[in-house]
C-alpha cells in the first residue's frame, strides 16, 4: 500500500481532465486486492483523510441509473439519494451492470469518463473542500481536483447523501 512515483495512467477520466484543460493531479499507489474497502485503502496509502476521498457509487433509482460520489468513511443514505434527483426508490446496482454502464471495474469506478452519461450527485460535504480525490478510473489510482471541476465536467448537483 506505498505511494508509487509511477506516472498516473492514461485513462477515459484523465483524458477528458486533459481535453477540457482542467487543472488535476495524479496519485498512484499499490493497490492490495485484499483491501476490505477500495476507498479507505486510498486514504491510507496516500496520507489523507478520509474525508476528502470519495467514492463512486453506481444506484439505480425509479429504473434510472444515477452516480452518487459520496466520502470514503460513510454510508449512503439511499432515500437522500432518491430525494436528490426527484426520486422514490433507489437501490445500489448491481455491480456487473455498474461495469457494464460506466466502463470501469468495480474499485476503479471513476465519475468522470464514463461510457455512458449518467445524472451525477456528490456529497454536499465536497462544498468545503478546496480539493477532493476521486477514482482516476484504475484500482490504486487517484485523481485530485477542486469539487467545483468534478460538477462541471459531470453537470452534478450536491445534496445531502450520508447515512452517518
Amino acid at each position: 500500500m506505498n505511494r508509487s512515483a509511477r506516472r498516473p495512467p492514461a485513462t477515459p477520466a484523465t483524458r477528458l481532465l486533459d481535453t477540457t484543460r482542467t487543472p488535476w493531479t495524479g496519485h498512484v499507489y499499490t493497490h492490495d486486492p485484499g483491501a476490505a474497502s477500495f476507498g479507505m485503502e486510498a486514504a491510507d496509502a496516500l496520507g489523507v483523510a478520509a474525508e476528502r476521498v470519495f467514492k463512486t457509487l453506481i444506484v439505480e433509482i425509479d429504473g434510472s441509473i444515477v452516480v452518487v460520489v459520496i466520502p470514503v468513511a460513510h454510508r449512503l443514505d439511499l432515500g437522500a439519494a432518491a430525494r436528490a434527483v426527484g426520486g422514490k426508490r433507489a437501490v445500489l446496482a448491481d455491480p456487473a451492470v455498474a461495469e457494464r454502464r460506466t466502463g470501469y471495474v468495480v474499485g476503479g469506478i471513476s465519475p468522470l469518463g464514463q461510457k455512458h452519461a449518467h445524472r451525477t450527485v456528490v456529497d454536499a460535504s465536497a462544498d468545503a473542500l478546496a480539493t477532493v480525490f476521486i477514482s482516476g478510473g484504475r484500482r490504486g489510482f487517484e485523481i485530485e481536483l477542486a469539487p467545483a471541476d468534478l460538477l462541471r465536467l459531470t453537470a452534478g448537483t450536491t445534496a445531502a447523501l450520508t447515512a452517518d
